[in-house]
């Protein structure tokens, strides 16, 4: 292996682990608001009286709603960033790629706020159950679906982690 590809290496899970080292914080700090702000724009469209409270707070057809930090979903933010940063790939498809994986969760996710804040305001009897459901269920299955379908539009030929632990052992093998 070359220098330059041991220190992308090395580069990629460096940033991996410090951005899981904070908490997270990074992905809260960008996509809270990137998540709250369009989820009240659109809310406000369909109802005059609608507000924005206390940063994440929305009033919204009598009731209130808080978008906590597991709406946002950093934590989904993160896996991205893992599955992208721990597959081998040149630079201009690994940005191509994570602006792609955060794009596309992103506009999934605030539309998944705002059927769920629908069925709230609404009495969806089954709201619970199915809020619930989709937390467990349907956030990890949306960001798998999210990966395959990056992997098919960007031609990702390698496999997350285990296409660098192949290179290294090939590389020491060859030593």
């Amino acid at each position: 292996m070359e220098q330059k590809e041991m220190f992308s290496l090395l580069m990629r899970y460096l940033v991996i682990v410090l951005l899981g080292a904070f908490n997270l914080a990074a992905f809260y700090f960008i996509f809270t608001p990137l998540t709250v702000y369009p989820v009240f724009w659109i809310i406000s469209i369909f109802d005059d009286n609608s507000g924005l409270l206390a940063g994440n707070l929305i009033f919204f057809k009598g009731d209130y709603a808080e978008i906590i930090p597991a709406c946002v979903a950093g934590a989904a933010y993160y896996l991205l960033t893992i599955l992208n940063l721990s597959t081998p790939m040149e630079n201009k498809k690994r940005i191509r790629d994570i602006l792609f994986l955060f794009g596309s969760f992103l506009v999934l996710n605030i539309t998944r706020i705002l059927i769920f804040l629908a069925l709230f305001a609404y009495g969806f009897s089954y709201f619970d159950i199915t809020h619930i459901l989709t937390w467990y269920f349907g956030s990890t299955l949306m960001v798998v679906l999210i990966w395959f379908f990056s992997v098919w539009i960007f031609k990702i030929k390698e496999i997350p982690v285990y296409s660098d632990i192949r290179r290294i052992m090939r590389d020491v093998v060859k030593k």
